[in-house]
């Protein structure tokens, strides 16, 4: 028995993880997870973080002696010494720089991969912003779809409503009926006072004839009339119905071409085919800015990586000039001649025959200071235009700060604004249609207020992305990230 309790169990537990590994791929995409592929596969971030990896190499490019030298003689005919014939001559001589040349050359290398690291940050930065942003615009065009489908769906609501009163009101055959009823009146009216009178003149007979002969042929002018107006305004309200319908159904087509535009360019930064499917959601839910406004200002001057990228450069020039400084000082070489000695017959030295060793010493003399100092002031004009560079992307980021907080206050009030109105609207939309179908209330009453409703509800979507792009910028300029 607990066998079979067991593997019932076990089915259930197997189902159950077959159930949710099928949901999940079939919405296995959220935003979060394109934002892990766009940092995995995007080519500008990968390009970026190549050209960081090939930064790194300089360092020990440039942190290295200079190469031996290595040179060696070789006499066709042996020159005669008075301890031996001398057969070659063998030098190696290796040269050193002034002290602190090497050490700053590797700090300059090091700055500079540092300044490409956080170009490589900013880069993915802007692309996750990228992705963000294109996200909630598709996000916002199939909203707009969907509530354009719902717009039809409501106008073919009305246009039943607007069939059935059409059906229902007055016609050609009720104005005769009441013609018919307003000829007895008549009638009747002159018989009784023919009686009552006794005898009358000829001419007043014929005046009382031609005034009931006038209010029974008014009576079903009128009627007809009223009629004929009704089912023209039926047929109208139809028409209008009919023409709003073809409206939707183009604007439909637009944003589905839209779309696809927007689903090119999102899978663009993933590097992924332009057809390939996004998830959006069917809901959006408002994000958290989680720090205040004074504080991001702040931190956008410390952490933003261009800000960084520009410290590091300006360091680098400082550690060039060091370098240019130690390059101007003379250069030591150390090095070591062998000589090979063949003895001599007719010498009777005893260092006849023995091979010759001599250290060596060379220093360079940088007597041309033209281009050292050409080079110092190359590394100080550098530094400048590097701290200028940083004044004015200080500049740009706090001017982008203001444009993000201007739209993240605006969306946030919509958001706020829109809610309210599309719960009002849809409430009196709700009254509306009762009233219409009750023939209280006109078309252009209905369709005005059904538009009301459905542009706040668009709205109302439109201002919670807005408000999460301006989130998204916020976090992109102080360099926030929730994948790294």
């Amino acid at each position: 028995m607990k066998t079979t309790a067991y593997k019932k169990l076990l089915i259930t537990f197997i189902a159950l993880g077959s159930w949710i590994v099928a949901s999940s791929q079939q919405y296995p995409d959220s935003l979060l997870r394109y934002l892990e592929i766009a940092a995995k596969n995007n080519p500008t971030v990968q390009q970026r973080f190549t050209e960081y990896q090939a930064a790194l190499q300089k360092i020990p490019q440039v942190g290295s002696l200079s190469d031996p030298e290595l040179s060696l003689g070789v006499f066709l005919k042996p020159m005669e010494l008075v301890n031996g014939n001398q057969v070659a001559d063998l030098r190696l001589m290796q040269m050193f720089p002034w002290f602190g040349v090497l050490r700053n050359a590797k700090d300059e290398m090091r700055l500079m991969a540092n300044a490409k690291f956080e170009v490589f940050r900013d880069a993915k930065l802007q692309v996750f912003y990228d992705v963000q942003r294109t996200w909630y615009e598709l996000f916002k065009v199939r909203k707009d779809i969907s509530i354009s489908e719902k717009n039809i769906e409501i106008l073919k609501v009305i246009e039943r409503l607007a069939i059935i009163r059409f059906k229902v009101s007055p016609t050609g055959g009720s104005g005769a009926t009441s013609a018919g009823t307003g000829m007895s009146s008549g009638s009747s009216q002159n018989n009784s006072a023919g009686g009552s009178s006794g005898m009358q003149s000829m001419g007043g007979n014929q005046v009382n004839s031609a005034s009931a002969t006038s209010n029974q042929t008014a009576s079903p002018m009128q009627t007809g009339s009223m009629g004929s107006s009704s089912a023209s305004s039926g047929l109208a309200d139809l028409y209008r119905i009919q023409i709003e319908t073809g409206e939707l159904e183009n604007n439909i087509a637009l944003l589905k071409n839209q779309e696809r535009t927007v689903i090119a360019l999102f899978n663009s930064y993933l590097s992924r085919s332009p057809g390939s499917p996004v998830f959006t959601g069917e809901t959006l839910s408002v994000d958290s800015l989680g720090l205040s406004l004074i504080a991001i200002s702040d931190s956008i001057l410390v952490k933003n990586p261009m800000l960084s990228m520009l410290e590091f450069e300006k360091q680098s020039y400082s550690a060039r000039k060091k370098m240019v400084t130690g390059m101007s000082y003379p250069m030591v070489g150390l090095g070591l001649n062998y000589s090979f000695i063949g003895k001599n017959e007719m010498s009777t030295s005893s260092m006849n025959g023995k091979d010759m060793i001599m250290p060596m010493v060379s220093v360079t003399l940088p007597i041309y200071r033209k281009k050292y100092t050409a080079m110092q002031k190359e590394a100080d004009l550098l530094s400048i235009a590097a701290s200028q560079n940083y004044q004015a992307t200080a500049n740009t980021l706090q001017t982008e700060y203001y444009q993000a907080v201007q739209l993240y206050q605006d969306a946030q009030r919509r958001v706020q604004l829109y809610e309210n109105q599309y719960n009002l609207a849809s409430k009196s939309l709700d009254l509306m249609l009762k009233s219409f179908s009750t023939s209280s209330s006109g078309l252009t009453d209905v369709l005005r207020v059904r538009q009301q409703t459905l542009d706040y509800e668009l709205k109302q979507v439109e201002a919670v992305a807005d408000f999460n792009t301006a989130i998204a910028w916020l976090k992109r300029l102080m360099a926030f990230s929730q994948i790294q």
